[in-house]
C-alpha cells in the first residue's frame, strides 16, 4: 500500500480524495485543510487522518507520497517541504505563478530522484491521447497550422473576491483554462518559439483576464492559434476542442469524438480517404474507478503505479508542466508588449 497525503480540499481535493480512498493500492493515511468545516465533515463521516497544519501532516503520517491540490501560490512551500523529506508527488496544475518557482521546484526534484506528476488531465483522454498517437505515425502528413480551444461559463457576471478573481492566488483565465490548452499543445508540438497579437481580455472580472487569444509559432514553420474564453454561456461546461490541418487531411478532436479527413486512404491505420470517426468509449482503458470522466482515475492510478514501480512518469512529469509555464510567460510578455 502507497501510504498517501491530500493537501486541500476544494473541488479538485475532494476529488482527488474520492479517487484516493478508493484505489485498491492506497492508504488515505493523512488529508489536511484550512477549513474546519470541511474537516468536522471528514473526521465525522471518513476514516482519514485529518490536520489543519501540513508541516504536522508531513511529520506525522510516515507519507510515501503526497498531493497538493491548495491554491497555486502555496505550491511551491508545500512542494519544497514534500520533497525534502524525499516523498513524491503529485500537484495540481498549475506547477505555480512564475518561472524561478517552477525552476526551483524541477530542480529539487532531480536532486532528490522524486516521481512528480501534474494533474494536467486532458493527455489521459483517450480522444486526445489518440491525436499524438496518430501525429506520432505521420497521418496527416506535414502539420502547418492547428487552432486550440476551449470555452466554458466559469465567470457570467461581475463577481465578488474569490481566488478565480485574484490574480496572485493564480486566478484568471490564463492559469485556470487557458493552461489546460497549451500543455495539451505542447504535449503534441513541443515548445513554440514565440507568440504574436496576444490578447488577454477582461469581459466580466476585474484584475484578472477572461479570455485568452493568441498565435503560436515554431520552428519548422508550424504555426496555430489558441482562443480560450470562461466567459461563454453558450457551453454548459468546459469544452475543448483542437483541430489540426496537415498536407494529408485534417482532424478535428475533442473529449467525446476524434473525426479524422484524408485526402487519400491509409490503409495501416484502417483510414479511408474522406471522414472518419473516433469516440472515446472505443479509445479509453478500463479505470476502477469513474468520477467526472475516466481521465481523473486515470491519471491518479498511473502516478500511483509510478511511485510503486519507482519509474518516473513519462506522461505529465513537472518538466512538461514547466514548459506550459514558459509558453503562459510568452503571452503574459507579448500581452504586455502590445499595451
Amino acid at each position: 500500500m502507497i501510504r498517501t497525503g491530500l493537501i486541500g480540499l476544494g473541488k479538485m481535493g475532494i476529488s482527488h480524495c474520492a479517487i484516493l480512498g478508493a484505489h485498491p493500492d492506497v492508504e488515505l493515511a493523512g488529508i489536511c485543510d484550512a477549513s474546519k468545516f470541511h474537516l468536522m465533515a471528514l473526521e465525522k463521516y471518513s476514516p482519514f487522518p485529518c490536520y489543519s497544519d501540513f508541516r504536522k501532516m508531513l511529520a506525522e503520517a510516515r507519507l510515501d507520497c503526497l498531493f497538493i491540490a491548495t491554491p497555486t501560490r502555496l505550491h511551491a512551500e508545500m512542494a519544497h517541504s514534500a520533497m525534502d523529506l524525499g516523498l513524491h508527488l503529485f500537484l495540481e496544475k498549475p506547477l505555480c505563478l512564475n518561472m524561478a518557482e517552477g525552476r526551483a521546484l524541477v530542480e529539487k526534484a532531480r536532486a532528490k530522484g522524486v516521481i512528480t506528476q501534474v494533474g494536467y488531465h486532458n493527455r489521459f483522454i483517450g480522444t486526445f491521447s489518440e491525436v499524438r498517437r496518430l501525429l506520432q505515425k505521420g497521418v496527416l502528413g506535414e502539420v502547418y497550422h492547428f487552432l486550440g480551444e476551449a470555452y466554458g461559463p466559469v465567470v457570467l457576471h461581475g463577481k465578488g473576491k474569490t481566488w478565480r478573481s485574484n490574480q496572485a492566488e493564480g486566478g484568471g483565465c490564463l492559469f485556470d483554462y487557458a493552461t489546460h490548452v497549451i500543455n495539451l499543445l505542447n504535449f503534441y508540438f513541443g515548445m513554440p518559439r514565440r507568440v504574436g497579437g496576444t490578447v488577454l481580455q477582461s469581459v466580466y472580472s476585474q484584475g484578472v483576464d477572461d479570455a485568452v487569444y493568441s498565435t503560436l509559432f515554431y520552428d519548422n514553420g508550424l504555426s496555430g492559434q489558441i482562443s480560450v474564453n470562461w466567459s461563454d454561456e453558450s457551453h454548459r461546461k468546459m469544452s475543448t476542442q483542437i483541430t489540426i490541418l496537415g498536407k494529408l487531411g485534417k482532424l478535428v478532436c475533442d473529449a467525446q469524438e476524434l473525426r479524422i479527413y484524408l485526402n487519400k486512404d491509409n490503409p495501416e491505420e484502417g483510414l479511408r480517404q474522406g471522414w472518419n470517426f473516433k469516440w472515446l468509449t472505443g479509445l479509453s482503458p478500463e479505470v476502477a474507478f469513474h468520477l467526472r470522466g475516466e481521465e481523473y482515475s486515470a491519471q491518479v492510478d498511473h502516478f500511483i503505479q509510478c511511485v510503486k514501480a519507482g519509474r518516473p512518469d513519462p506522461i505529465n512529469p513537472i518538466e512538461s508542466a514547466l514548459e506550459t509555464n514558459a509558453v503562459v510567460e510568452l503571452l503574459q510578455n507579448d500581452s504586455q508588449d502590445r499595451g
